[in-house]
């Protein structure tokens, strides 16, 4: 049986961000992966109206993985789905020579999850879409961070705080959501069952549009259908 995901009810005051039914809309931060794609596609199975918002930092498979994540958002097919809002925050004179940008040295399927740490990756996912969310009278933004992430950026105190600070600095309140905290990739996998899974989008060395499927992510990603038991229709460039 589904368990919906839970927004955070408010006083509702009818504007250009509330659903007729009530329903508050939710900025939802896709990336295109699995987590984060299920998640706005499960908060559409909820009733809730999405917003889905895509970073684009000038990483090197980012080409790719916004293809990936437009074909999924077109799979969905909802009236409840607002157009995909794509906002530009360059980071390679922050990042320098970094593997995420350079492309060399990509961490491959032999790496721990730590090597594939992105220098305050959260903070600048947060930032821009906060400021835009108010600006468009949207109190919530979801994220699809999952059990055991190991990183400071990725906690339940970390979001709080950050909704805290945005909120004084803008006067504008938010809530930071992270529906999947408690629930391995495996479970989401669950969760997405019957969504068209095979357009999301999880590597970081991408060949010729497709997964490579040597990289850390790809044998996550792998790893995760293996452990499930859906049907994994990913094209990896190598098996």
């Amino acid at each position: 049986m589904h368990v919906g995901v839970r927004v955070p009810r408010r006083t509702v005051i009818v504007t250009s961000a509330t659903h007729d039914d009530g329903m508050q809309a939710v900025a939802v931060l896709t990336s295109g992966g699995l987590d984060s794609a299920v998640l706005a596609a499960d908060l559409l199975r909820d009733g809730h109206p999405v917003q889905p918002m895509y970073l684009r930092f000038g990483l090197a498979w980012e080409a790719t993985e916004e293809a990936h994540l437009r074909r999924f958002l077109a799979s969905l097919d909802s009236p409840e789905l607002r157009p995909l809002v794509v906002i530009d925050v360059p980071i390679a004179r922050l990042y320098d020579a970094h593997w995420s940008v350079s492309g060399v040295g990509v961490p491959d399927d032999r790496t721990e999850d730590e090597a594939v740490y992105l220098p305050g990756r959260n903070l600048l996912l947060l930032v821009q879409p906060a400021v835009w969310c108010a600006l468009h009278d949207i109190h919530t933004i979801a994220l699809g961070t999952l059990k055991g992430n190991p990183f400071s950026d990725s906690t339940r105190e970390f979001f709080d705080q950050f909704a805290a600070l945005a909120e004084r600095a803008m006067g504008h309140d938010f809530d930071i959501l992270t529906p999947y905290a408690d629930l391995t990739k495996t479970e989401v996998l669950e969760r997405g069952r019957g969504f068209a899974l095979e357009h999301t989008f999880s590597c970081i060395d991408p060949r010729d549009g497709h997964h490579c499927g040597r990289c850390n992510k790809c044998a996550e990603r792998r790893g995760a259908f293996i452990a499930s038991s859906v049907e994994d229709a990913t094209v990896y460039a190598s098996r």
